[in-house]
């Protein structure tokens, strides 16, 4: 493994080059839209602009779960939003995430449209919209909360951490991915324990914890992200496969998985959802619900 060049940090640092690497054409050290863009609106009270990154199959995930027990106010436009073209810093995208990250939710629904950003404050707002898959019980609900949040905070450290300094950076540094190879491997430890124990996440129901975590861990145990499934070892975290296995033979969470993919086999790819018959166009059949 190459070590990177010796480093001396500047007394202050200034933005003075492109950092490099696969994401460097959108990262800047300041916020803000970089040219003026209105977002397109359909016709659904809910209007989804993201890409099939583990954060926006999240959310994808939960529309189809919920469309899936009938509950039609859950029904949505899906608006692709090309990160790797800077879509995301457009004004009216700003107007909605002022963070500049997808997914973004606008609710249409009511007198006044409402703005949701982060994925996970997106599940918590459509579990609570709809009374699905986040229990009503304190402590349960204590629970999938937790195991939600855990998600959040501890992913970076696998996209922003590892994923960065394994499969993006300009040079292998090795200090970088054994300090986050190791705290991967440790939260992977810390699901398979739990799902030990447990048939989902929080319990023995499935909730927003499940799908918070599933597009990231599963993803990553089934070696379907950063090409690092031998480097981690992923086939010694049974119940975390186990769980992924179960998850994906939901019909709702294929359907979820394809909305807004650009990447991968064209069946598996719907770049725009506006309606439920959109699927058909693609390698549907083969589900149910």
């Amino acid at each position: 493994m190459t070590d990177a060049p010796e480093y001396t940090p500047p007394k202050v640092w200034t933005w003075n080059k492109a950092s490099g690497g696969r994401f460097a054409n959108i990262n800047r050290p300041v916020a803000g839209p970089t040219h003026d863009k209105e977002l397109p609106v359909g016709r659904h009270p809910l209007q989804l602009y993201s890409l099939a990154t583990p954060n926006g199959q999240k959310v994808t995930i939960l529309l189809e779960e919920l469309l899936a027990l009938g509950h039609a106010g859950a029904e949505y436009d899906a608006w692709l939003i090309k990160i790797g073209d800077g879509e995301q810093f457009g004004s009216g995208f700003v107007a909605v995430n002022p963070n500049s990250k997808i997914p973004a939710l606008l609710d249409r629904s009511g007198v006044k449209p409402i703005r949701v950003f982060e994925s996970g404050a997106i599940l918590l707002y459509l579990a609570e919209k709809f009374g699905e898959f986040l229990p009503q019980d304190p402590a349960d609900r204590a629970e999938c909360l937790s195991w939600l949040f855990w998600q959040m905070g501890s992913a970076p450290y696998l996209g922003g951490g590892f994923g960065h300094f394994y499969a993006y950076a300009l040079f292998k540094i090795e200090y970088a991915i054994d300090r986050f190879a190791m705290e991967v491997k440790r939260q992977l430890d810390v699901l398979d324990r739990r799902l030990a124990e447990t048939r989902y996440i929080a319990g023995d129901k499935y909730t927003i914890a499940d799908m918070a975590i599933m597009p990231w861990y599963g993803a990553l145990a089934k070696g379907w992200i950063y090409g690092a499934g031998e480097f981690l070892s992923v086939h010694e975290y049974k119940n975390v496969l186990r769980w992924t296995d179960m998850l994906l033979e939901r019909p709702a969470v294929q359907r979820g998985r394809m909305v807004n993919r650009v990447t991968g086999a064209p069946a598996e790819q719907l770049h725009e959802r506006h309606d439920a018959s959109d699927f058909k166009t693609r390698t549907q059949d083969k589900l149910t619900g």
